[in-house]
């Protein structure tokens, strides 16, 4: 009889249930990977689209305007008046030069200025004299002419007389000797007036006076205006509102004419620098309003304007071109699009959020309905528009 061995209950086949759970786990798994592919698909697809609509950039930094405090004149400095970082108000004292030498300078001017007044007063008075020996020595060539033309027509009508013997000889040479003695006197008058009016000529001359303006005194009232200018440039001004910056001079120092000492940053006009894509800036113009984010003050929002796209970069293989920009074109050895600064006018007070230059910050370009970025891919949006998830 042969030998028949029962079988086993888990030697049967796998029952149909569980083939089932096996069929809908995979349903399930397909279906979450294909929805997971395509909304990866319609992320992509929307944030290109928002990358066109609304260009961005976190490669941007706050700036300001700067210019250097120098000296226009040279000296000691008697008096400094700020610390390194201070706000100062336009019109407040910085430092002061030593005054003395400029001082004494002006106070020079001043005298030459007065010497001149005197000089002019001499010379006028010396202008009224000659004019009056210009008018005594022509009346005194009226009166000689007169006596002249008198002795001669006297001796014209004694020589007929002396034929006939009614005048001696003796009369009628004094007639002559008087006549020529006459012309001579009108001769020596004529040389007195022209004495004169040289004279007169000089002292107009001396006095400087062309047209109704005294060029001697002119001369001399310009070297006090600039004893003037010269010691006020003593008192160093700030020439607008900022904040002192790099301050490295101290009480003591010698502020030479035109050499910085320390900077004033502008409080007043903030802008932010950011490098954009060669790819966006067909889509960027001046006047677009702007969002920028600083990643100092992360929770706060400030409004911008576009106020110019960036005309020219240096090239870093070229020559150098020291006021023009340079952008690095290349991120760890990956060529990039080149980038062109464009300048951002920050519109926020900043006394209410004071603002760093230098400080890191992103933006982002707001569209306008005049100016409307045209996506580089229309098929995008064409394909939003179909999905309906556009306007």
């Amino acid at each position: 009889m042969p030998d028949t061995a029962p079988q086993s209950p888990t030697s049967s086949k796998p029952s149909t249930g569980r083939k089932a759970l096996t069929w809908a786990q995979r349903i399930v798994g397909r279906t979450l990977g294909i929805s997971f592919i395509i909304g990866g698909i319609i992320s992509g697809l929307i944030l290109a689209n928002t990358l066109e609509d609304f260009p961005r950039t976190e490669d941007a930094y706050v700036r300001a305007n700067i210019i250097g405090i120098a000296a226009h004149v040279s000296g000691e400095i008697l008096e400094l008046n700020v610390v390194d970082n201070q706000p100062v108000q336009e019109g407040d004292l910085l430092f002061v030069v030593d005054p003395r030498p400029y001082e004494i300078a002006l106070a020079e001017a001043e005298a030459q200025l007065a010497l001149v007044d005197l000089a002019i007063a001499g010379y006028k008075d010396a202008i009224k004299a000659a004019e009056a020996q210009v008018k005594a020595a022509e009346a005194k060539v009226i009166e000689n002419q007169a006596q002249a033309d008198y002795a001669v027509q006297f001796l014209a009508r004694m020589e007929p007389l002396l034929g006939n013997r009614f005048v001696t000889p003796d009369q009628v040479d004094q007639a002559r000797a008087n006549a020529l003695a006459t012309e001579a006197a009108v001769a020596s008058a004529q040389a007195d007036v022209a004495a004169a009016k040289q004279n007169l000529q000089l002292s107009v001359t001396q006095l400087g006076d062309v047209g109704n303006i005294n060029a001697r005194r002119v001369a001399a009232q310009i070297e006090v205006d600039n004893g003037r200018l010269f010691l006020d440039y003593c008192y160093v001004r700030a020439p607008f509102d900022g904040y002192i910056t790099n301050l490295n001079i101290t009480v003591g120092e010698y502020a030479n004419e035109g050499v910085q000492v320390f900077a004033i940053v502008d409080r007043e006009i903030w802008y932010v620098m950011a490098n954009f894509k060669e790819t966006y800036l067909s889509y960027l113009e001046p006047g677009m309003e702007v969002e920028v984010y600083l990643m100092a003050l992360p929770e706060k929002r400030f409004k911008g304007v576009i106020q110019g796209i960036g005309w020219a970069i240096t090239d870093i293989e070229g020559p150098t071109l020291n006021p023009i920009p340079t952008t690095s074109p290349t991120l760890d050895w990956v060529r990039l699009a080149q980038r062109f600064p464009v300048r951002i006018i920050v519109e926020d007070d900043p006394d209410e959020f004071p603002l760093r230059m230098g400080a890191t910050a992103a933006v982002i370009v707001l569209p306008t309905e005049d100016s409307m970025p045209r996506p580089r891919f229309p098929w995008v949006r064409q394909f939003f528009q179909w999905l309906d998830l556009t306007d």
